[in-house]
């Protein structure tokens, strides 16, 4: 809605205008600017004038234009019809606007980011008389074939009793479904919510990350794992392969809901996003994965203002669904272009800058946004469980990990997956840098390896990831001295080190088998890795040459185990094992003959 009282423009400094006679006007609420009604927001109050940040271009306005306050937040749109849409950073439908304006996005021009005139099957799970709290679930409408909408109370709503609610049937988002009876009178519950983004959605009770976030890349799953409703960072330079990752990680991962956040990207990338999303098939259900997918697009030639919006309203809809009881991934990309539209809407402020150039706040901002992440236990009844995993990547130029952006996120995340420029140009992706890249939810997620997989995971975790940091040191000897200055089993961690990275640590994104390893298949693969490392230096302590290790004929096997054995082959791995340790004993009896 628009308020009666209105300003006018005084002062255009790119995004940020200034307006004077907004007596009243509150910090974050939306005003609409000019005469096309620009959407915008208002970030300072200085006495009867207000500063305020405009989500479209500001060109053709000038002083004396009008500017409408609506007394309302920036919010969003929650209800069915977010699952499988594209919207931009303010969550307006981009492919509804380009119906309507054509390839270029026309200012002012207002679109509901959910179908307003759509009837949905709404199923009720509650009756007349039942007992009712913020939060709870009333009914149900089945989304899309792999999204089962939670109609919920708004959890600002009032406690109170179910005086009647509308039977089974299809409806439009703005009739009433239900009507709540408490103390002090009644209110309406509509398929749809209001949230403003800046504003974290409550919940009841906040718990420990123990369940592992799958992605089905050995590297991160094993070496370095994420727990559900955990926050991590993908830091690298142009060019090493965040995007991937992230594609990755959004079409693999074990979650039922996936947000993307294109947070000032190239636009050629969102266009990859958009085309390839829609082509992929959810693995699970074999449905396309745009079904439980929800895409933000804001590129690097849109509006500043609104790239600094769009990370909220992603995580806004992230929150949503998590309140529903489903776990959700949010992936941003990138997070470091976020932090550069603070940084301009700062510099218009006049703000002091900070190092870099980057505002004071900048910190707490990006606290802010990762202390969204988590699993918790949601409001109302029934009691459900729900998780937010956030990863956001960073684009620290030239790959400088000390600039603020990387430093500041370091402080707040837990997992810290870096990605390496030299390995991406000698073609090793992932190119996860393992001696820079660290985990702190691998004791958490332990137990649940233990339970599901295997007793030993954390111990050929351990075994494997020694191999590696033994390598690198070794190397230095090597630079210095040359290999012939290494005892042979030295020489030999340095061969397995390589085998562990070329047939377990390399994944091909765009092979059928290699682009995703489940878990049991990941423990049993470097399992045969480490098998035949313990096998070979029992052997060299046996009198078997490093010659004749080197020479033996499953090794290239071994190597290509991981595009060759299919998921469902897991005997296959078993028995290339076994195949291995009576290698190893044929060339043990061959010594002692």
């Amino acid at each position: 809605m628009v308020v009666e009282g209105k300003g006018k423009i005084s002062r255009i400094s790119g995004p940020v205008i200034r307006s004077e006679g907004m007596s009243g006007a509150q910090m974050y609420e939306n005003v609409q600017v000019g005469e096309e009604r620009i959407l915008g927001e208002v970030i300072r109050v200085e006495g009867n004038d207000a500063i305020i940040q405009v989500y479209e271009s500001t060109s053709g306005l000038k002083p004396g234009d009008p500017v409408f306050r609506t007394g309302q937040p920036l919010s969003v749109t929650l209800g069915p019809g977010i699952a499988g849409a594209l919207y931009d950073g303010v969550q307006r439908p981009l492919d509804k606007i380009a119906a309507i304006s054509g390839a270029f996005i026309k200012r002012g021009i207002q679109v509901p980011p959910i179908p307003i005139d759509k009837k949905w099957p709404f199923i009720p799970s509650v009756k007349k008389g039942d007992k009712i709290s913020p939060g709870s679930i009333v009914g149900s409408v089945q989304e899309t074939p792999l999204i089962d909408n939670k109609i919920m109370v708004h959890p600002d709503a009032r406690a109170g009793k179910i005086d009647w609610i509308i039977k089974k049937g299809e409806y439009e988002i703005e009739e009433p479904i239900a009507k709540v009876v408490h103390d002090d009178g009644t209110y309406e519950v509509k398929m749809y919510q209001r949230w403003p983004v800046r504003r974290p959605r409550p919940y009841s009770k906040r718990l420990e990350a123990t369940t592992p976030l799958l992605t089905g890349q050995r590297v991160l799953d094993t070496l370095f794992p994420m727990a559900k409703g955990g926050v991590g960072a993908i830091p690298g330079a142009f060019g090493t392969g965040k995007t991937v990752t992230l594609h990755q990680i959004a079409a693999w991962a074990n979650v039922k809901v996936v947000v993307y956040v294109g947070c000032g990207e190239r636009g050629n990338e969102m266009t990859e996003v958009l085309i390839k999303f829609p082509e992929l098939i959810d693995p699970s259900s074999g449905r396309p994965l745009m079904e439980r997918t929800i895409l933000v697009a804001n590129t690097s030639n849109m509006p500043v203002a609104a790239r600094e919006a769009s990370i909220y309203t992603g995580v806004t809809i992230a929150e949503y669904y998590r309140d529903m009881g489903y776990d959700v991934v949010l992936v941003a990309d990138s997070t470091s272009r976020w932090a550069e539209a603070l940084r301009e809407i700062s510099g218009r402020l006049e703000e002091m800058p900070a190092e870099e150039g980057y505002p004071s706040y900048l910190a707490s901002r990006i606290a802010e946004f990762y202390e969204r992440a988590g699993q918790v236990t949601a409001l109302g009844s029934p009691e459900r469980t729900g998780s937010i995993s956030l990863i956001g990547a960073v684009s620290p130029s030239g790959g400088d990990f000390t600039e603020p952006v990387t430093t500041h996120t370091m402080r707040f995340i837990r997992t810290f997956w870096a990605l390496d420029a030299s390995l991406a140009y000698s073609r090793h992706y992932p190119a996860i840098n393992w001696i820079s890249s660290y985990s702190g939810y691998t004791e958490e997620v332990e137990k649940w390896w233990r339970q599901e997989v295997n007793k030993d995971w954390a111990d050929i975790r351990q075994r494997a990831y020694r191999i590696l940091q033994d390598e690198d040191e070794l190397k230095e000897i090597v630079r210095l001295l040359g290999p012939e200055a290494l005892p042979d089993s030295q020489k030999l961690t340095l061969d397995l080190a390589r085998m562990l990275r070329e047939g377990f640590l390399q994944q091909s994104a765009f092979d059928k088998v290699d682009a995703y390893t489940g878990p049991h298949k990941q423990f049993n693969l470097l399992k045969v890795f480490i098998d035949f490392y313990d096998l070979a230096q029992e052997g060299l302590k046996a009198g078997v040459s490093l010659v004749d290790i080197r020479s033996i004929k499953l090794i290239p096997r071994i190597m290509r185990a991981k595009y060759d054995i299919k998921e469902e082959e897991q005997d296959k791995l078993a028995k290339l094992g076994r195949n291995v340790s009576d290698e190893f004993k044929k060339l043990s009896g061959e010594v002692v003959n």
